[in-house]
């Protein structure tokens, strides 16, 4: 269970960067270039999820064996599409829909995002001590 909680704080400092990333170019392009809240947050989003892989693939989540980096990297980009789409859906209905400022909602829907990419990069791209996924080590881990 120490493994698992030091790997979700690993995954947490990452994430903290990546959402500066994420969040700073998104009100940049937004307030200082002009573009619209959804565009700037799918460029926001996709320069953070390079950054994340990156960093993630290095200090987070171990390599498996067997998998090529291209596969890995293919896996990756699929998961955060989804992560996209996940995200663009919350900050349209948040800001479009709801009528909460976009600088609100994409703090709601990062943190929304950062746990479906967890638990899905856990799950299909780390080998863990001994290659078993982060299901089997829960329940291993609550018995």
């Amino acid at each position: 269970m120490r493994k698992l909680l030091a790997q979700i704080a690993k995954f947490g400092v990452v994430g903290v960067i990546a959402f500066v990333i994420d969040y700073g170019l998104m009100v940049l392009l937004t307030e200082l270039v002009g573009l619209n809240y959804l565009v700037s947050a799918t460029i926001s989003f996709i320069v953070s999820v390079v950054f994340n892989y990156v960093a993630s693939m290095r200090y987070v989540f171990a390599h498996k064996e067997g998998m090529s980096r291209r596969r890995e990297f293919v896996i990756f980009v699929v998961l955060s599409v989804i992560g996209l789409g996940i995200n663009n859906l919350l900050m349209w209905l948040g800001t479009s829909i709801a009528g909460i400022s976009y600088l609100i909602t994409k703090v709601f829907a990062t943190a929304c995002v950062m746990v479906w990419n967890f638990v899905t990069r856990k799950k299909f791209l780390d080998a863990g001590d001994d290659g078993r996924n982060a299901a089997e080590e829960l329940l291993d881990n609550l018995e």
